[in-house]
């Protein structure tokens, strides 16, 4: 008697808010002066090799004990410039894992930045592109200067996937009165899925970052029509698995006593389907690990973040990472089989 034995390879794509990944140097081109970092008053090299150490550690351990391997692709926000993104993949911690870096300055006023980081082995970049998020304030008419999108598309394992990072615009000023522009973000992010499903409608994507939207506003729900259930997605559709997250009372990052779940990774139709002879959607996941989690205080049990009343707290980010493991059947061997 025989049983059929099946091995599966399987990786994190994985998306992470640094929260202020700054440089100690002042770029008089950007507004990086306001940044944390440039705000303290002594020990800013020191303190930024903490940053780089803390923020290295967290990637490491992303998706670890499952896979055991870093992210074979991270999405990152919240970065000045390629600079400290070099830093960080140099680190002790992850330098074996060999990262690659997609980075294009956008025009954020502030200076702040999405990245895409890759482990070359995994994952090769065919094609890289930045695409402009254009909005304009509602009295003034002038332009609002924040991220773009960044495109990447290439071999994971040797099929092709594209991943869209995105970090939409805030909710300052209150979250009806900021609303349109993340509705903008959403409309820029469907036109790139939609151009690469009009040249491949079965295009196996990812588009993550942080949304600064939960998985049920008018962003995600009207413009992406991003649905909660797999069995309800069509072809061409996305599939949200933290909107069942976010409905349980998760989030990724807190305000006021109150979850958010604004860091999501949404994905389209093919990486749904049961066949496991291409990689595949296997499970979706906060990266909510106790060493995150604020221990005392008044906020207690938020992200335990890296800067706060001025200084650097030794934390990480005010944002939990989020990630999904991909998986694809390696072989499949008839195994015998005693009879009892």
């Amino acid at each position: 008697m025989y049983t059929q034995e099946k091995t599966y390879k399987i990786h994190t794509i994985a998306f992470y808010n640094l929260e202020n990944l700054f440089d100690t140097i002042n770029d008089p081109k950007k507004f990086d002066e306001a940044s944390p970092i440039m705000e303290l008053k002594v020990n800013k090299s020191e303190i930024f090799k903490k940053k780089i150490n803390n923020m290295a550690k967290v990637i490491a351990d992303i998706g670890a004990d499952v896979v055991h391997n870093s992210p074979a692709i991270l999405g990152v926000s919240e970065v000045e410039n390629r600079e400290v993104l070099e830093a960080l993949v140099n680190h002790p911690l992850l330098l074996k894992k060999d990262y690659g870096i997609v980075h294009f300055d956008s025009p954020d006023a502030r200076g702040i930045d999405v990245a895409l980081l890759y482990q070359k082995q995994i994952f090769i970049p065919n094609s890289t592109s930045n695409h402009e998020l254009k909005i304009f304030d509602d009295n003034t008419k002038e332009r609002i200067y924040t991220r773009d999108q960044l495109l990447v598309s290439g071999m994971l394992d040797g099929e092709l996937i594209h991943v869209i990072v995105n970090h939409w615009p805030s909710r300052r000023g209150g979250e009806a009165r900021s609303r349109p522009k993340r509705v903008a973000a959403a409309k820029l992010n469907k036109q790139l899925i939609d151009s690469l499903q009009s040249i491949n409608p079965y295009a196996k994507i990812f588009t993550m970052g942080d949304l600064n939207d939960d998985p049920t506003n008018a962003s995600v729900k009207a413009i992406l029509k991003a649905r909660k259930d797999r069995n309800q997605v069509g072809l061409k559709g996305i599939y949200n698995p933290f909107e069942s997250y976010f409905k349980k009372g998760l989030g990724t990052t807190a305000y006021r006593d109150a979850w958010s779940l604004f860091d999501q990774i949404l994905i389209t139709k093919p990486l749904l389907e049961k066949d496991y002879s291409s990689f595949r959607f296997y499970k979706a996941g906060i990266f909510n690990k106790n060493y995150l989690i604020t221990r005392k205080g008044p906020y207690k049990g938020y992200p335990y973040r890296s800067f706060a009343n001025g200084g650097f707290t030794d934390g990480y980010s005010d944002h939990f990472p989020v990630y999904i493991y991909v998986i694809k059947e390696a072989s499949s061997t008839l195994k015998k089989i005693s009879p009892n």
